[in-house]
């Protein structure tokens, strides 16, 4: 992919995690996603939410942006992590030229996906080829930076023995380490580390 994707995104001193609808920030995924980035010398915002009772789905969007932006929007050129429902703001990171990742998108929802094409700052994609809400073609279409796990399901478990879903997490983990450091400029760090193995496409 060529074009504004290709090009260096501004240097992310700040970042802000956004919850799902189920788990807030300092649990699962998230939890390690944040420590990546606090690890690179960012500052690392949380956002915690409770979604109202009967918002509709067309309703969700608006609302998570209204959320993102009273954070974000006061943080100059933050890193935005999001998952699940946290990742309709894409529109923020769309409108404002900043880098993401985004666990397990709503890639099956147009509002989500609509965004993810406005972008012009680099962003990652992670998802699991048994989650409803994820399409591993057009993820590669949206982004050359995806990792995609065969049997993760929208929470990135796999069955079988729990190791399995644990390796998954590391696997998780280091593509966003992959991310931030050969495609994201973070504070305090050299790019091209060679410790990180290539984890996109």
């Amino acid at each position: 992919m060529t074009g504004p994707m290709d090009a260096e995104a501004p240097l992310a001193r700040h970042a802000v995690v956004i919850p799902g609808g189920m788990h807030g920030p300092r649990a699962g995924l998230l939890m390690y996603a944040g420590e990546a980035v606090a690890r690179w010398g960012a500052t690392v915002e949380l956002i915690e939410w409770s979604p109202p009772q009967g918002l509709s789905l067309e309703e969700r969007p608006a609302w998570v942006r209204e959320q993102v932006t009273a954070v974000a929007g006061r943080l100059p050129a933050p890193l935005l992590i999001g998952k699940s429902l946290g990742t309709f703001a894409a529109s923020v990171a769309a409108d404002r030229g900043l880098p993401a990742v985004w666990l397990t998108p709503l890639l099956t929802v147009p509002a989500c996906t609509d965004a993810l094409r406005r972008a012009t700052a680099p962003f990652l994609l992670v998802g699991g080829t048994a989650d409803i809400f994820w399409d591993g073609a057009l993820a590669r279409e949206l982004t050359p930076h995806t990792l995609e796990v065969d049997g993760a399901d929208h929470g990135m478990m796999v069955p079988g023995p729990l190791r399995g879903s644990a390796e998954v997490l590391g696997r998780v983990t280091t593509a966003i380490e992959t991310f931030l450091d050969r495609v994201v400029r973070c504070p305090g760090v050299s790019p091209g580390r060679a410790d990180l193995p290539d984890q996109s496409g």
